[in-house]
């Protein structure tokens, strides 16, 4: 099963690559992020002419969430992140999908920081540790895919000492995302390309794209039952050199099938 994330900053502006990304990479399952579109914008016609099933969770101009299944309907768990019963933002969404519970998240910028954003962030970052605790309870197969808005280590970004300040990068944030992965998830790009730089996102500015001044921003975590089951892992980086691309490129992993080969690479 190969499943993707993919950041399309703005899912009707950039359909046209959406779509011939997925006619080409053909992925199973997708988690979409930043649909800046409402629930009635959401192009669930052309989606479905394409061959994939949906859930969404949009926001007018900002945020937004989808999960797209190839042949198939998601059967959404969850929409709306819990411990905040007056946050609005269209931030998070959740399915069954062939036996796989998909925690889809657009995690917030934070920037500027120090500032409320930042706190909103940090806020969201306690929220969302909180709750993946309670699936791993769980014991079934999970995993949350999406724009974490944080680079774990100095190894995800073309020039840490540029980004010591910044809400991505701050120490609080980083500390986040280990406390998280502490719980006993897989970093799904990090187990397979332990030392390699590999990058998700590129700015629209200072030539980011063609320097190679990238981010890894785009995260996989696998729960202790999924997680052996994880045979490869990488990113289309070159959908970001498409015309009129997102700034991410989409990241994805394959999963053997369950059973006594799981695992096996």
């Amino acid at each position: 099963m190969k499943i993707a994330t993919f950041n399309v900053n703005g899912v009707n502006g950039r359909l046209p690559v959406l779509l011939r990304w997925l006619a080409e990479a053909a992925p199973d399952v997708v988690c979409l992020q930043e649909l800046k579109a409402p629930d009635e914008r959401f192009p669930i016609g052309a989606i479905e002419k394409a061959g994939y099933g949906a859930i969404w969770h949009g926001q007018k101009s900002w945020n937004g969430v989808a999960i797209l299944c190839r042949g198939a309907d998601p059967i959404e768990t969850r929409r709306g992140l819990p411990g905040d019963p007056d946050d609005a933002q269209s931030r998070y969404i959740e399915a069954a999908v062939n036996g796989i519970l998909v925690g889809c998240l657009y995690l917030p910028n934070g920037n500027p920081a120090p500032g409320p954003k930042f706190d909103y962030k940090l806020a969201w970052f306690r929220r969302l540790t909180a709750y993946a605790a309670g699936l791993l309870d769980l014991k079934v197969p999970v995993l949350l895919a999406g724009d974490f808005n944080v680079m774990p280590t100095d190894l995800d970004v073309y020039n840490p000492a540029r980004w010591q300040e910044d809400a991505l990068f701050r120490p609080e944030v980083r500390s986040a995302f280990h406390a998280l992965v502490g719980q006993g998830w897989t970093d799904a790009l990090r187990a397979l390309h332990p030392d390699e730089r590999i990058y998700t996102f590129w700015d629209y500015f200072r030539n980011a794209w063609g320097r190679d001044a990238g981010l890894r921003i785009d995260h996989f975590l696998l729960s202790p039952e999924l997680a052996p089951r994880l045979a490869a892992a990488d990113v289309d980086r070159a959908v970001r050199g498409w015309e009129k691309a997102s700034d991410h490129a989409p990241e994805w992993i394959e999963l053997a099938e369950p059973g006594p080969k799981a695992g096996r690479r």
